[in-house]
């Protein structure tokens, strides 16, 4: 198995450092690499053939501020070959109307949605509306560590079985 590179944003005790770091513990430590996307480069994700990429939503839905200014850095990056998943942080109680909408923008800023995988069912959230669904799913992993913290460890280990097999590791 190739090196995985997580990339998420947010600070080093936050809750999208600990999912990247729990995602990393499910796939073995050994085959990932976190960046935090404040000190990342061109460079760091064009070495990956896997990339998973984390914010939360801040605000009113908005992405993690370090990943405004690395989002120019992702668009300009080569990663026509790469398969790419997506996981995002949000409230579905306190923001309904734009939960996980962080995760929704890094997807539509991304130049090749076909490379794009890990999309995850709606079912089991309760939200009003969120730039993240496209299809009747989520375009990655959504969590919410307000309101659903007791349901973060099992969706994570699905999701990560899941890219398993669609990053073709197994």
């Amino acid at each position: 198995m190739g090196k995985i590179g997580i990339f998420y944003g947010g600070s080093l005790k936050g809750s999208t450092h600990k999912v990247a770091e729990n995602i990393g513990k499910n796939f073995g430590k050994e085959k990932v690499n976190l960046h935090n996307v404040n000190k990342a480069t061109r460079e760091d994700l064009e070495k990956y053939d896997f990339l998973i990429l984390g914010t939360s939503a801040w605000g009113i839905g908005e992405m993690h501020q370090d990943w405004e200014r690395f989002i120019d850095i992702l668009v300009e990056a080569d990663l026509k070959e790469k398969k790419i998943a997506i996981f995002g942080l949000g409230d579905q109680i306190e923001y309904p109307e734009s939960f996980v909408d962080g995760m929704g923008t890094v997807f539509c800023r991304l130049p090749y949605k076909d490379n794009v995988v890990g999309f995850w069912s709606t079912k089991g959230y309760s939200y009003y509306y969120s730039s993240a669904e496209k299809d009747g799913k989520f375009v990655g992993l959504a969590l919410d560590e307000d309101s659903q913290p007791e349901l973060t460890e099992e969706r994570i280990g699905k999701w990560v079985k899941q890219l398993i097999g669609e990053f073709n590791l197994n």
